[in-house]
């Protein structure tokens, strides 16, 4: 108890942090958390995978919509930030949820003085970085206007609502143009292929009003044959609090004095008076209607809504979240790294109803419920998924929710939805989502189309199956699913390399799927299917277990070995033989037992075949704690931590893939990491901080990990729980929301505790 004073008292006087160079006004409520939060965390590099693929947005967890300034036109690889680019072309209410998906029904609002300049290529504002303030729920910047003068723009924004705010100083008449169509880039590997949506633009001078729609949906390409969401579209309404002195309507590149446009190349602006020195502007979005984007703005920002008032409910929301976490012994890096990461993971999925509404484009219709997008579940299945459990327990049953609409709407459940199916990516991992969410109590959802959903995943194939090999991205067909599952994974175990591609990643993953629909099995008191997907799980994974080689390797569909370097996603042999995380224990016995495994996890890492910048990696420097070599875990995790994040604009290694890169960090940081994260346990690895108070929203106990000395101190010498000492290195989801006490004793050397092989192989 003396150590657990002692601490809080450390706590308390570490926990003040500078505020970046955030307006008064604007750091209201007060939030040391909010405040080491830094949105450019992962924008710097010019290349994709340069970065985290991360922008510099406003808006608040899990908005529909995200506001940031426009440096690029983004498409598929190119988000509409990017920090080496020095001037501004507008502010963009964006839905692109990842780097390398595409962008939906955005709008850009595009401040200028003069001659209204619509193209993006003519409308650029020069500034520095000397001028710009970032924050999660404020930004501001200060622009050259073209003709002369200065524009100083300010955003914050609701989940719904952009909110904008334009201080003209020695300009020329202002106006402000709303982009609604472009031509926009729709083939990543081909970006001369575009195409041209054709938007409308409705101006409504007497409300001082512009609305309209943008039908852009980079991601139509790749979407399922049998979903094409005809009818989607983005639409907006803007609402200004100034009165229009003239306005009109821009369509390639040429304005004309009228109030409708539609068509591609598409604006529509206002025109103020010379002397009009400030304009708010308010923008509405939406996926049902204009009607529907106006009710959106009256209600999340209503007339007389003053900007600071609009960002301190952001700021609030941001807090209330943040807050739930508390860290000492942390440097100021640190702690910029840490809640940063916290703020990566509370972003995705992003609601996507309006209300109690909702535009579903598996029926092309709208409905009454709750729906979410931007699921990338191949990526998040690993861990994000867990910290959501634990930090938004009130979000999860509508997520769950929203993918059971899905099914019920499309006929199946999401891989990775961005509006719709997209087909990205390898194995149903909605099944883990669901088998997660029941196993740690996520309530609120039909369970029996839950089981049906899975148990459809594990056990129909896809249209035409053996004929369709479903590459990355490929256009023209239909729902990929677990593709393979009729070739030929249900008949030997594996899906055949010389049917489809990534085989060999798709036997693994199909693999660990069956593990989670046997726990949903389990769960729901289905013991047939509960033991036949059970068995599956634990076998096939091994089919395509090499023992010439001791790695894992494609086959094809008659048996023979296709290859090291064939059948993989996002990995190679190396990374893809310890992904078995259902079953170490098996793995182990396959490389020859402890000592064996041990030795192979060396040979990985010490050979730089670890990939931290791709998701399949992530679990592996846990796997010594599972071989008796715990102190080998401990000292690898600080190793990645140490190289893949900081808080500098490259502090993220790989893409953030909506929250996964940064959950990996934030679970290693207060000491475990959920390995199979349907066992209902997590891997303890090492602590990163002297104390850390957890507030779980779904507990009454407050949760401490006390580890004195940990910065300088990687190796763990003993772990107790409320003062009952822990011998395995293993901690329960129920250990870690019953809360309390965990107290890890801290050394700079290796201990025996769970390390009996590295103690006899010294």
């Amino acid at each position: 108890m003396r150590t657990l004073i002692g601490l809080t008292v450390l706590l308390w006087s570490l926990s003040a942090a500078t505020p970046k160079n955030v307006p008064l006004p604007f750091r209201d409520p007060p939030s040391d958390a909010v405040d080491y939060v830094n949105p450019l965390i992962g924008n710097g590099g010019d290349s994709p995978d340069g970065s985290g693929g991360m922008i510099p947005s406003t808006a608040p967890p899990f908005a529909m919509t995200h506001w940031v300034a426009q440096t690029r036109e983004n498409y598929v690889s190119v988000t509409p930030y990017n920090y080496t680019e020095t001037s501004i072309h507008g502010f963009q209410g964006t839905h692109q949820p990842a780097i390398w998906m595409g962008e939906s029904g955005q709008v850009v609002v595009s401040p200028g003085a003069g001659n209204v300049r619509p193209n993006f290529s003519d409308r650029g504002m020069t500034f520095s970085h000397d001028n710009e303030v970032v924050s999660a729920s404020y930004y501001s910047v200060e622009m050259g206007a073209i003709e002369g003068g200065e524009i100083f723009a300010e955003q914050s924004a609701t989940s719904r609502v952009g909110h904008l705010r334009f201080t003209f100083t020695n300009t020329s008449a202002p106006y402000v143009l709303l982009e609604a169509t472009r031509a926009t880039v729709i083939d990543y590997w081909d970006h001369n292929n575009l195409t041209y949506p054709r938007g409308t633009v409705v101006i409504d001078p007497d409300s001082s009003e512009i609305c309209g729609s943008n039908p852009e949906r980079q991601d139509y390409i790749i979407a399922p044959l049998s979903t094409p969401a005809t009818n989607w579209s983005g639409y907006f309404c803007a609402r200004f609090d100034q009165p229009f002195a003239s306005w009109g309507i821009a369509q390639n590149g040429i304005v004309s004095h009228r109030t409708r446009g539609d068509g591609s190349m598409l604006s529509g602006y206002a025109a103020f008076a010379p002397e009009c020195s400030q304009i708010n502007v308010r923008v509405g979005v939406s996926f049902i209607s204009v009607g529907q984007a106006r009710r959106n703005l009256e209600k999340e920002i209503p007339d007389g809504q003053s900007l600071e008032e609009t960002a301190r409910q952001t700021r609030a929301a941001w807090a209330e979240k943040l807050e739930r976490i508390e860290v000492a012994g942390a440097t100021e890096d640190q702690k910029e790294t840490f809640y940063t990461a916290f703020f990566h993971t509370l972003q995705y999925p992003y609601e996507q109803d309006e209300y109690g509404w909702y535009y579903s484009g598996y029926d092309d219709s709208v409905h009454e419920g709750v729906s979410y997008t931007g699921y990338s579940n191949w990526d998040t299945y690993r861990a994000e998924w867990a910290w959501l459990i634990l930090f938004a327990p009130e979000r999860v049953p509508g997520m769950v929710q929203s993918m059971l609409q899905d099914y019920k709407e499309g006929g199946w459940l999401p891989m990775w939805k961005n509006i719709i199916e997209t087909n990205i990516m390898v194995g149903t991992h909605a099944d883990s989502l669901v088998a997660e969410a029941v196993l740690k109590g996520i309530t609120g959802f039909d369970l029996d189309i839950a089981w049906e959903a899975v148990y459809k995943d594990a056990t129909v194939p896809p249209i035409d199956d053996n004929m369709t090999v479903y590459e990355e991205r490929q256009e023209f067909v239909n729902y990929e699913v677990r593709a393979g599952l009729s070739s030929v994974y249900e008949q030997k175990g594996w899906v055949a390399d010389d049917v489809h591609s990534e085989s060999a990643s798709r036997t693994l993953d199909y693999s660990y799927d069956d593990f989670a629909v046997s726990v949903l099995a389990g769960l729901l008191n289905k013991t047939d299917e509960q033991a036949f997907f059970r068995y599956r799980s634990m076998t096939n994974p091994f089919t395509i277990f090499n023992p010439a080689t001791g790695f894992m390797e494609a086959k094809k569909a008659g048996g023979t070995w296709a290859g090291p370097d064939n059948g993989w996603t996002e990995g190679d042999e190396w990374v893809y033989t310890f992904d078995v995380v259902h079953d170490i224990p098996g793995l182990i016995a396959r490389k020859g037992g402890n000592a064996s495994f041990v030795d192979f996890l060396d040979e990985h890492f010490d050979g730089g075949h670890n990939d931290h910048t791709n998701e399949p990696s992530h679990h592996i420097p846990y796997l010594y704690s599972l071989a008796n070599a715990a102190s080998k875990s401990q000292v690898r995790v600080r190793q990645v931590a140490e190289t893949n994040y900081n808080s500098t604009l490259s502090g993220l290694s790989g893409n953030e893939d909506c929250g996964q890169m940064s959950a990996w960090y934030l679970f290693s940081a207060l000491g475990f990491y959920p390995v199979n994260p349907v066992s209902g346990e997590y891997i303890v690895g090492s602590p990163f901080f002297d104390m850390v108070s957890v507030d779980f929203p779904s507990s009454e106990k407050e949760l401490h990990i006390i580890s004195p000395g940990a910065a300088s101190k990687p190796y763990i010498h003993s772990l107790s729980i409320n003062g009952r000492n822990l011998e395995q290195p293993i901690v329960t989801h129920n250990e870690l929301t019953q809360g309390g006490v965990f107290l890890f004793q801290m050394s700079d050397t290796p201990q025996a505790w769970a390390s009996g092989i590295t103690l006899t192989t010294k």
